[in-house]
């Protein structure tokens, strides 16, 4: 020990031996092992001794490598994260009439939800979709109708972010498309197209195809996007989802990180200079409750990524080893009990995102344990998001919780575990392989079985549902109810749509995306792009990648 670290030890044993000790006699501690949310025992008290290693050197400074205290230099000193609300249903009426409003609340992205049938590459008059057209998210089949949703937006001047995967490509291009049609070129857009397929196998279950053909796919837009797309980001590289499956915040750091692996190694396998595209990458994680545990999650997981950027890809340039990220609160932590309490949980949990140092937050309604979120809870989340930025002073000063011992410890002790899951899917191949051993999966249900054994026990309370149930509780909760005249709408257009279009075009630009479909050396993105343009449907496009890929069939594992 050095002489500073003998003091403060002598202190400590003093405070114990002279202070707690006689303190504790008269008011007996709690007889339990206190643990943070994801089960990571803590101590009583933290001091200089717990923080590892070169402090100053794994600190370092925010805009600097490697990035623990953010990745700009002034963090919300010079701008705040944008302010997002996650919309999406009925039909694309529907939907925009709900966008107006949010950015007239002080919305300041758009966050883009669509219905199931979007996301897995289905047309609303399908026979699988027909129940869930406009029922979790906007139904979106085709580019007009991504022209209603954005009728009267500045699609120019604003920032969209989609949630889509398997058919990101399909609906990036309609962004392009009715970009186009309003003579908008397609290099001015900004935003962000999730295309993360290995979180579906893991977690989320909306893929179709199989693993290495969607992994072309996420790569061809990566591709894309670097040479025509230059202020999107074509993939948004998801623990969020991973989280809400029930893994716990290590699993999420090192699951997320393990999949950005896998998508820069097949770039750069493909020829695409790391430094090239890195910087248009970005990430999606979640905010749970536990406001230490997640805040020392984002500095770990930032510390990692530029670790990795530099170390393993050797990225020369500042902007490749940043690790940019949204962050959702969490949807899983929500309770249909007592369900306006869920706006103190939101906006703890939001403050963690903040404090976390965020680029863009959403902050789930209160009501969303029991429906989509009503317009005025979804307005009370944009108020959320306002008053930590403009009252609550998070946002005054740059990375407010730097130096607290318990956060710096808790940063080295997720990061130390979250690098021994990695070194493990290493071992395995990469993330694909792992998930074709079940890995990621087995190591998730593992986690929410835990979990959910910690909430019937008691060990972790969950007001309103294992403690302080209140079973008279009488709430003023409105339920949202979809529009019945939606699904009716865009059957009829779908109808309209086929009719009046040049039905040989379509035919030839489907033809010429299944050729290329079957090559493993071109790039697939022009060939959607062109069928869109010919006013081909979502179903349509799906319908040729499965015919060439197949589809992917999940084995059964218990």
């Amino acid at each position: 020990m050095t002489d500073i670290e003998d003091k403060i030890n002598d202190a400590y044993q003093q405070w114990v031996d002279n202070v707690l000790k006689k303190w504790v006699e008269k008011h007996p501690l709690r007889k339990k092992k206190f643990q943070t949310a994801s089960g990571i025992e803590i101590k009583d008290l933290y001091t200089p001794l717990d923080v590892r290693g070169d402090y100053l050197e794994k600190l370092g400074f925010p805009g600097q490598y490697p990035f623990t205290r953010g990745i700009y230099p002034t963090m919300y000193r010079g701008r705040l994260w944008t302010i997002r609300q996650y919309a999406g249903y009925g039909s694309a009426e529907n939907t925009n009439d709900r966008f107006k409003k949010l950015l007239q609340a002080g919305q300041t992205g758009l966050s883009i939800a669509f219905d199931l049938p979007t996301q897995l590459g289905l047309d609303p008059d399908n026979e699988l979709a027909i129940y869930e057209v406009g029922a979790v998210g906007v139904s979106m089949f085709h580019w007009r109708e991504m022209d209603l949703l954005m009728n009267g937006i500045p699609i120019d001047k604003i920032s969209t972010s989609m949630t889509i995967n398997a058919t990101a490509i399909e609906l990036l291009s309609m962004y392009i498309v009715t970009a186009e049609s309003r003579g908008i070129p397609q290099n001015v857009l900004d935003g962000t197209v999730q295309n993360d397929i290995l979180k579906e196998y893991i977690a989320r279950k909306t893929y179709i195809y199989p693993p290495e053909p969607s992994m072309r796919y996420s790569v061809d837009l990566i591709e894309y996007a670097y040479k025509y797309l230059p202020k999107w980001h074509p993939i948004s590289i998801s623990g969020y989802h991973i989280r809400e499956a029930g893994a716990d915040a290590v699993l999420e750091v090192a699951f997320t990180l393990a999949d950005g692996i896998e998508y820069v190694k097949r770039a750069v396998e493909r020829g695409i200079p790391v430094d090239d595209f890195a910087g248009q990458l970005s990430f999606f994680f979640a905010a749970y409750t536990n406001i230490f545990e997640e805040v020392a999650k984002f500095r770990a997981a930032r510390r990692m990524w530029a670790k990795i950027m530099k170390e393993r890809f050797n990225a020369k340039k500042p902007e490749s080893m940043m690790l940019k990220f949204h962050t959702q609160t969490g949807g899983a932590e929500l309770t249909a009990q007592q369900p306006e309490i869920n706006i103190i949980r939101t906006t703890l949990q939001a403050l963690a995102a903040v404090l976390g140092g965020t680029q863009s937050l959403h902050v789930n309604s209160f009501d969303e344990a029991l429906a989509l979120p009503t317009e005025k809870s979804a307005k009370i989340a944009i108020r959320v998001q306002q008053i930590l930025a403009y009252e609550s002073g998070a946002a005054d000063v740059i990375d407010p919780l730097a130096g607290s011992y318990y956060v710096e410890w808790l940063t080295d002790e997720i990061e130390e575990r979250a690098w021994k899951i990695i070194d493990e899917i290493d071992k395995m191949g990469g993330m694909v392989k792992a998930i074709e051993r079940g890995y990621p999966q087995a190591k998730i249900a593992e986690s929410a079985y835990n979990l959910q054994k910690r909430i019937e026990s008691g060990d972790l309370v969950k007001v309103g549902v294992n403690a302080f149930y209140e079973p008279d509780w009488v709430g003023t909760t409105e339920i949202f109810r979809l529009d019945p005249e939606a699904k009716r709408r865009v059957l009829d257009r779908l109808q309209k749509y086929r009719n009046d279009r040049d039905q040989h075009k379509v035919k030839e630009s489907l033809d010429n995306l299944r050729k290329v479909a079957e090559k493993d050396t071109v790039n697939i993105v022009p060939y959607i792009l062109d069928s869109v343009r010919k006013e081909a449907t979502i179903g349509e496009i799906s319908g040729v990648l499965r015919e060439v890929w197949g589809e992917y069939k999940e084995s059964t594992a218990f």
